[in-house]
């Protein structure tokens, strides 16, 4: 009976009548959707200079921290500043951020993101200098330096200023060295712990199934547990090494599911649509009203020999225009009928985006609305 039921369902695919959920289906290996939880990564922050700028740094009187980081910066290096008055605009003060990987080792290499704090016009061919990177304890962490890589860029001339991207801003590849590690003990764990990037108790399921088909074949029973709708707990069997167990568990493929979204950024006008996502049986219909003012002023003179003046005389036309509008009935059974449907209205972007609202505001949009 079963096999007959898949047989029936392949040719309605085939005929167009039932849409093909095995091509929505998406397969993924559990390193891409989920993390080891103590493998997570953790932020660093320092504060440094930046120097080489060519007149485009920070205006030392508009921002004293510079001057003040300056000045220590050269006592350290026993440059006596007294009764001196730096009036330098080639240096500006930066804010310095890093991601420090997980297990990362001392003497390893990382990028660094530099961002100006003062009122600097470009950091464009400067270089950081020596800044320390702590973490939340305080501890140092890494130290970073070289030469800052700026995408965007600016011109001026004497009318005009041309800026493209964000000068103020940059990064340093691979200019911190980490000194210290993170305190890490996962050889010692008893068990994995690993969270999905996107939480579902579907897929959770799956994964979980996936490991213990797998812990089955090898190690002769299950080990893995659902926690909730992020958490799968591993346990680490006794024969196993725990780097093995892992470098096997992660590579195993699954079939991953997500909840129905549609996506709307009403600044940039972009859709997205998951693949899941259903709409009721709705009529939509969308047009808009453009009324055009035109002001036409007729210049009137007086009579000849006359004791007139020459006076204006106002003349407004207005015309109203009710564009082509349609009126649809739309069914979305699939993403493919939901996009036809709405292209067949005819509307831009931003039609779209007030439709979907109108539609969930409706109940027929049966998916999360996310704004952004």
């Amino acid at each position: 009976m079963k096999s007959f039921i898949n047989i029936l369902i392949a040719v309605l695919v085939l005929t167009g009548i039932a849409p093909n959920y095995a091509e929505a289906m998406a397969t993924a290996r559990i390193k891409d959707i989920a993390s080891l939880q103590a493998g997570r990564d953790n932020q660093l922050i320092g504060y440094g200079l930046v120097v080489g700028l060519q007149g485009t740094g920070d205006s030392l009187r508009s921002s004293p921290f510079t001057e003040q980081s300056l000045r220590a910066m050269l006592q350290n290096l026993g440059i006596s500043t007294q009764g001196g008055e730096n009036r330098s605009k080639n240096i500006a003060a930066v804010m310095v951020t890093a991601t420090l990987p997980p297990f990362a080792s001392p003497g390893s290499r990382m990028d660094v993101s530099v961002s100006s704090l003062g009122d600097a016009t470009s950091l464009r061919g400067g270089t950081l200098v020596m800044t320390s990177l702590t973490g939340a304890d305080g501890q140092i962490y890494a130290v970073a330096q070289g030469p800052i890589v700026v995408s965007g860029f600016s011109a001026t001339g004497d009318a005009t200023k041309l800026t493209q991207g964000v000068t103020t801003a940059g990064r340093v590849p691979n200019g911190a060295i980490i000194e210290r590690p993170l305190p890490s003990r996962f050889k010692d764990s008893v068990n994995l712990v690993l969270q999905l990037r996107n939480p579902d108790f579907s897929t959770a399921v799956r994964m979980t199934d996936a490991i213990n088909s797998f812990s089955q074949d090898t190690y002769g029973g299950p080990i893995a547990t659902v926690n909730d709708n992020q958490e799968v707990v591993v346990e680490k069997p006794k024969r196993a090494d725990l780097a093995r167990l892992m470098a096997e568990i992660e590579n195993l493929v699954i079939d991953t599911d997500t909840p129905a979204k549609v996506v709307i950024n009403e600044r940039t006008g972009t859709i997205v649509i998951g693949a899941d996502v259903r709409i009721s049986t709705v009529a939509v219909s969308y047009g808009t009203l453009t009324v055009q003012v035109s002001e036409h002023p007729i210049v009137v003179q007086p009579l000849p020999f006359s004791n007139g003046q020459t006076a204006v005389q106002p003349q407004t036309d207005i015309i109203a225009q009710q564009a082509n509008s349609k009126v649809a009935i739309i069914k979305g059974s699939d993403l493919k009928s939901l996009v036809s449907g709405l292209n067949s209205i005819g509307v831009k972007p931003d039609g779209i985006i007030a439709i979907l609202q109108g539609i969930k505001s409706a109940g027929a949009l049966q998916a999360e609305l996310v704004l952004q």
